[in-house]
């Protein structure tokens, strides 16, 4: 098993990560401030920390993700063990000795993520708004939060990709009633 390390400590559930995660985020901060720079000439500076800012941006959004996830599993009694920073996103680690679950358990777990991204999104969107004449770097940190919320965590976490909520759902959803 690769070596992991514990950030910090939500309530019972340990955020941790592993190696490649920590050098994935540091290719995540290094493709944003070229994006900055190279996408939409900002500064070196505030190329070098707007990368900073919406790598910062990404794992939090994914954090809360994952906390929606966690928050129900334990409203239904089968709660989530780890959180467990992966590569460029997060996986979800629940009991080895778990028993076997209803359908139902597994599609509200799958649920718990992808309104807390709809949300963010939201927040996203209203920042967007109150700050329609701006172009510097706050307006495209809260784009980048709206539009990863809503594509990637929000929208793209239902698609059955094998890793996502959306394989859950493909999974569970025609055995919920049996």
């Amino acid at each position: 098993m690769r070596k992991k390390y514990t950030l910090l400590q939500i309530g019972n559930i340990p955020i941790t990560t592993t190696q490649l995660a920590l050098v994935s985020s540091l290719v995540l901060w290094i493709v944003f401030a070229l994006i900055g720079a190279l996408g939409f000439q900002l500064s070196l500076g505030s190329s070098i920390l707007g990368g900073l800012l919406a790598m910062v941006l990404h794992w939090v959004s994914e954090l809360l993700h994952q906390l929606g996830h966690a928050w129900v599993a334990s409203r239904v009694g089968y709660p989530m063990r780890e959180i467990r920073l992966l590569h460029l996103l997060a996986g979800s680690v629940y009991p080895r000795d778990e028993p076997d679950l209803p359908a139902k358990i597994h599609i509200r777990r799958a649920l718990g993520g992808p309104p807390v991204s709809f949300g963010l999104a939201g927040v996203g969107a209203l920042v967007l708004f109150l700050q329609q004449a701006d172009s510097g770097l706050s307006y495209l940190l809260a784009q980048f939060v709206f539009w990863e919320n809503l594509l990637v965590f929000g929208l793209g976490s239902l698609l059955p990709l094998g890793f996502t909520d959306g394989s859950t759902l493909l999974e569970w959803w025609p055995k919920r009633n049996l």
